[in-house]
């Protein structure tokens, strides 16, 4: 899903929209049991999962608490970028403390999430991204508590 910028070209139907939504829900619940509510066979819904996650229209992943995996330190890093926006992304995304790269309008021209295991960590991040090629200036905003955190915004 990196470098997202539209709608997907798959058009969805009501039945992988139900699909999409009971995995949102719950990720291990069984193509067998999510065919039966929606209507479809197992191997249907098998399907429509391979071509969704093949068309990039949604990833099944396990989500971890940072926390109990030992990432003690968690953050939003504004980027200013001087140069290329896009190359500047790319080149962020790929750190393996980034979990989370966005281009925006507004004060920053990229958002990054960081999940680090500790200050000293963090800081050896920051000096790495202020002597990337077009970064002009960070802003981090670390967080205290994560207050909230859901997957679960269905199709619309």
């Amino acid at each position: 899903m990196a470098g997202e910028t539209s709608a997907p070209d798959m058009e969805l139907d009501a039945k992988s929209k139900a699909i999409i939504e009971a995995l949102q829900r719950d990720g291990r619940r069984s193509y067998a049991e999510i065919g039966r509510d929606i209507g479809m066979s197992e191997a249907a819904v098998r399907q429509r999962v391979s071509k969704l996650t093949a068309a990039g229209v949604m990833q099944i992943v396990a989500v971890t608490s940072p926390l109990q995996l030992g990432f003690n330190r968690q953050a939003m890093i504004g980027v200013k970028v001087s140069g290329d926006i896009t190359e500047t992304a790319e080149i962020l995304s790929q750190l393996p403390q980034v979990d989370y790269t966005v281009v925006t309008a507004g004060v920053y021209d990229i958002l990054i999430e960081v999940v680090c295991a500790d200050d000293d960590e963090l800081l050896a991040l920051l000096r790495q991204l202020r002597s990337i090629e077009h970064v002009e200036s960070t802003e981090t905003m670390m967080y205290l508590k994560l207050w909230d955190q859901k997957y679960n915004w269905g199709t619309r």
